[in-house]
């Protein structure tokens, strides 16, 4: 009988968003290859062949980053979009051209889609990208609206 891996202390390293947010990744892109859904901006075919890059999502205090992971991708073929609570960076990653023979292929090419929720407190009039050393970060400003707060009971 084999017994689960133990880490170090009871949920040292464990991160419930991350492990929540690669498994609604994961969820949608089988969603989505199994039933393509027409009007999808994958591509015409469904999602065959679309990939989620990888991502860190950081609150700095006066605002969110969000940073895919896009070894050799061209600003130009990049689409940073929200609308209706979300986030979606989507584009593609052309495969280049090479003179010798491959003998290891493990960085992703071809289209990929990345969505993710924003919080009720993102200003999405000055969201901002830049792509930098093979990282997109894209920079979502809170605003004041959506702080919580405690509320007095009266009566």
């Amino acid at each position: 009988m084999s017994h689960p891996a133990r880490r170090r202390g009871p949920l040292s390293g464990w991160d419930a968003f991350r492990e929540l947010e690669e498994l609604r990744s994961r969820m949608e892109y089988l969603m989505h290859s199994t039933f393509p859904f027409p009007g999808d901006d994958f591509s015409e075919t469904g999602t065959a062949g679309t990939w989620t890059p990888p991502a860190d999502v950081e609150d700095t205090g006066d605002a969110h980053l969000v940073e895919l992971e896009l070894a050799g991708a061209d600003k130009d073929r990049i689409h940073v979009e929200v609308g209706d609570g979300e986030l979606v960076v989507h584009g593609e990653i052309e495969e280049r051209e090479r003179t010798g023979v491959v003998r290891r292929h493990t960085r992703h090419v071809g289209r990929f889609h990345y969505r993710t929720t924003l919080p009720p407190n993102a200003d999405t009039e000055h969201i901002s990208a830049e792509l930098a050393n093979g990282v997109l970060t894209v920079r979502v400003p809170k605003t004041g609206k959506g702080t919580p707060r405690r509320i007095e009971i009266s009566g």
